[in-house]
């Protein structure tokens, strides 16, 4: 089982910007995805974007262009840099792990993200 806690989020002005970061802690080498979810008010928890322990890098089409996934492995932290935030940005942000064995996910508690116009 990984540990995961999020931090970063606040409230910025639309076309601003900001850095997520997860940190793991726990069972790394089981780790074969990390990736960013967002769950906005009265909507699903959607995908924003994951990153595999070999590099391949996947966004969801409403952020490419302005977010950027990345990973400290020294650290153990996953970053998501938001940069021309949308007001529809505006979500709780978690991050997760997905277990290469069991496909099991961790989850974080999420951290608010609100992005005011």
């Amino acid at each position: 089982q990984v540990q995961l806690v999020e931090s970063g989020g606040g409230l910025v002005q639309a076309g601003g910007s900001l850095r997520l970061s997860c940190a793991a802690s726990g069972k790394m080498s089981t780790i074969r995805t990390m990736g960013w979810y967002r769950q906005a008010p009265g909507k699903q928890r959607e995908l924003v974007a994951t990153m595999t322990n070999s590099g391949i890098i996947n966004y969801a089409d409403s952020v490419k262009g302005r977010f950027t996934i990345s990973r400290d492995n020294a650290k153990n932290t996953v970053y998501l840099q938001m940069n021309s935030l949308k007001p529809e940005d505006t979500a709780v942000y978690y991050c997760n792990a997905i277990n290469r064995w069991s496909n099991y996910a961790d989850w974080g508690q999420g951290t608010q993200v609100t992005v005011s116009s």
